[in-house]
């Protein structure tokens, strides 16, 4: 997942940059299917802490070359935010105090200023050169094990304390005492003094992403029509070649279909990411829904990443072209022929390939008496 994941988030900065690649990363529909792509439970709020642990292995190491750093993580890691930001600073010239500040000024509004139950376990803080940075932390609910994350994006804070927030995922729990709401302006100064009445919150205003508490894929999240395109350049002869010869290499249908998946997420535009349960048909989920994680397939497909970013590094761009007109072609196909994927038969081809393909989950490897996982529910 780790080479995977810094793969395409390498692909994402070589076409978009930097500065691009945090506004995703501040995205939670572009996230949530980032790290379906990878393989994830696609509904799971593992996703947070697989993304940030993998990127923060993957890209840090080549910090020289793509100018972004990942600092904290998941528990204990956390902790170690704000000394990873003074480093950082160190070799920068950035105000490393400024940014230890904001590191804990952000974990302390979602922690304690946004009173809606979520204790937070993880906080990341994404890093670049210029001082742009991104916060994704994650809280957990005690009392119903769901969590809650909540992005934070440099260019879009004017003020802490007045709407900050990116975004926010979670299912609404109804009324909480949201201090940094816009509208909360008299509660913060009334709390200069002494606490008075709690005030209604505003997070429907932000841009919000809400997952089911349960693990199967179902017609209803996957944009059948996009599904439909992604299958149809995948798996119909006449596109399949003409797919293969865009990327200039010679794939097979089910390589393609998972290419044509992180293509998207490589260039597709916001607006492709409202349904990230279709990003689990790249490779299923390692909690098998809604397939195996095909492992054959997997391993094709951060192949041809590799290969084009080595020959990027050479001067040679056209693989990663390839991946900029494939996407053109997949929305093109969804214009132009609007297929609609027959959602119970793409299941059934997956679920009878798997074996072949080295599907496997995360079950495989455990024990007939697995411990209890102590990871949440999404939301």
């Amino acid at each position: 997942m780790t080479e995977l994941g810094a793969a395409i988030g390498e692909h994402v900065i070589l076409e978009h940059g930097v500065s691009g690649f945090l506004s995703r990363l501040s995205d939670p529909f572009w996230f949530q299917a980032f790290g379906a792509v990878m393989g994830m439970d696609w509904h799971s709020s593992g996703i947070t802490t697989s993304v940030m642990g993998a990127l923060k292995r993957g890209l840090n190491p080549r910090f020289s070359d793509l100018g972004l750093t990942v600092c904290g993580g998941r528990g204990r890691h956390s902790l170690r935010t704000p000394d990873e930001l003074r480093s950082f600073a160190s070799k920068t010239g950035l105000n490393g105090v400024g940014l230890a500040r904001t590191s804990r000024l952000t974990a302390r509004i979602d922690n304690n200023a946004v009173a809606d139950g979520f204790q937070l376990y993880q906080h990341s803080f994404i890093i670049a050169r210029s001082g742009e940075w991104v916060v994704v932390q994650q809280g957990m609910n005690s009392e119903n094990q769901l969590a809650r994350r909540y992005h934070w994006h440099s260019t879009l804070v004017r003020d802490f304390v007045s709407d900050p927030h990116a975004a926010i995922v979670g299912i609404n729990q109804g009324t909480i005492l949201n201090l940094v709401d816009a509208r909360a302006r008299e509660a913060q100064s009334a709390l200069l003094t002494i606490a008075r009445e709690p005030v209604e919150t505003a997070l429907a205003e932000a841009r919000k992403l809400t997952m089911p508490c349960r693990h199967d894929v179902r017609q209803k999240d996957v944009d059948l029509k996009r599904l439909g395109a992604v299958l149809a350049v995948a798996h119909e002869q006449e596109l399949r070649d003409f797919s293969s010869l865009l990327l200039v290499e010679g794939l097979g249908a089910r390589t393609l279909q998972s290419l044509a998946l992180i293509a998207e997420v490589v260039h597709g535009a916001p607006s492709r990411f409202s349904d990230p349960a279709r990003f689990s048909f790249a490779h299923g989920g390692k909690d098998g829904h809604p397939f195996p994680v095909p492992i054959k397939t997997y391993d094709e497909s951060l192949a041809v990443l590799r290969r084009s970013l080595e020959a990027a590094r050479l001067g040679r761009m056209e693989k990663v072209e390839g991946f900029k007109r494939l996407d053109r072609l997949i929305r093109s196909v969804e214009q132009r022929r609007a297929p609609v994927a027959d959602f119970e038969a793409a299941m059934h081809w997956e679920r009878t390939s798997s074996r072949a393909l080295g599907g496997s989950t995360a079950f495989d490897s455990q024990q007939k008496q697995p411990k209890k996982s102590r990871q949440g529910s999404l939301f």
